[in-house]
């Protein structure tokens, strides 16, 4: 009992272990591909992984663990004021980093920091913050709907200009579910529902590139060599696996066929080499990682720490499913990371901030 109050939750931990050893072991297999490509350094990008990524993770992960509940609910509106801060310094000159058309990193000379993965973790608190004292007044949209939307709105403001649409969608589509978990009136989903359609129909008509990736979605065949190349290589990656896979490090796409063979397609390049066996084993670690956070945060000792729980389990598990998917061919591709996986020392190092939070949780679970 002293071992898993001191921990948490052995099982949410166990399985926090096991993907992240898994993801950095099938990120170095797959980054191999890599040195096919003269202007990469493999060696560089799973230094920063291991060192970035799970080495500061770890640490953090224990210091979230650590955390007293009632300081982080009144911290909230400071920490997504800062990571609002944060994102925002990426359009300064001489700080943010623009890349293949976007502007989503802060230029720190030895590496680069993604600022849209904190604010990930800014926003889930904030709006856990704001709903748990005030969800028997939810009937009021001074007090729910507005406030849900408002908070949301600032964020993906910021991340639509970079532009960032993916990582936007995931926030809103976490907001709404945290807003429902919480006792939201059902007719108000009809209202966000319309809100929803408005503003993805501003984005795909405003943003010719946003609108491809639709269309090829539908017919992935009209532009083969261009924007339908990405998923056609996945799927012959995947399909390449078969039952049982090539084996560990033996994947042919990886080299000068699939882009971002680390990072987006990584999925992609652990199939070819695992499998069916192998997808499935890694797609069951992820939802028995979300199913014990949301397991963790009906259980939670109050309703805070309950929403703080769902949200990043929510967030986690649908940033998987939308990664997987869209290397699958049954979702449009977005850039999202596969959690524990992809390359991003940041990307690991919030993740793992997650689940020492959602751990948090569980030791303060209702006896």
């Amino acid at each position: 009992m002293a071992a898993r109050r001191e921990i948490g939750d052995r099982v949410f931990f166990g399985l926090v272990l096991l993907l992240t050893l898994a993801g950095f072991a099938i990120f170095s297999s797959a980054t191999l591909g890599l040195l096919a490509r003269e202007s990469s350094s493999v060696s560089k990008d799973i230094l920063l992984q291991a060192g970035l990524g799970v080495g500061l993770g770890v640490v953090a992960l224990f210091i979230a663990r650590g955390l007293p509940l009632a300081r982080l609910r009144k911290s909230a509106p400071y920490l997504y004021a800062a990571s609002l801060i944060l994102t925002a310094l990426v359009f300064i000159p001489g700080i943010g980093l623009t890349a293949n058309g976007a502007t989503r990193w802060i230029d720190l000379g030895f590496t680069t920091l993604q600022p849209a993965e904190f604010l990930k973790i800014g926003v889930v608190l904030m709006l856990a913050a704001w709903f748990a004292p005030r969800v028997r007044q939810f009937s009021r949209p001074a007090s729910g709907l507005l406030p849900l939307v408002a908070i949301l709105a600032l964020p993906a403001g910021l991340l639509l200009a970079q532009p960032n649409n993916s990582t936007a969608f995931l926030l809103v589509c976490t907001g709404v579910a945290m807003y429902f978990v919480a006792g939201a009136p059902w007719k108000h989903l009809f209202i966000l529902g319309v809100l929803s359609v408005v503003v993805v129909g501003a984005v795909l008509f405003g943003r010719p590139y946003a609108l491809e990736r639709v269309t090829t979605f539908f017919d992935r065949s009209a532009d083969a060599q261009g924007s339908g190349y990405q998923i056609q290589q996945s799927l012959i990656a995947v399909g390449s696996g078969q039952l049982a896979g090539r084996g560990l490090g033996q994947s042919v796409q990886k080299f000068n066929y699939l882009p971002e063979p680390g990072g987006d397609s990584v999925f992609a390049v652990f199939a070819e080499e695992t499998g069916f066996v192998g997808s499935v084993l890694l797609l069951a670690l992820f939802l028995g990682l979300a199913a014990r956070g949301i397991v963790i945060a009906g259980n939670a000792g109050e309703l805070f720490g309950g929403l703080v729980a769902f949200g990043f389990s929510f967030l986690l598990i649908l940033q998987a499913f939308i990664n997987i998917c869209a290397m699958l061919g049954i979702f449009p591709l977005t850039g999202l990371p596969l959690p524990f996986v992809s390359h991003g020392g940041t990307a690991l190092l919030t993740v793992l901030i997650m689940c020492g939070l959602i751990l948090n949780v569980a030791a303060h679970r209702r006896r």
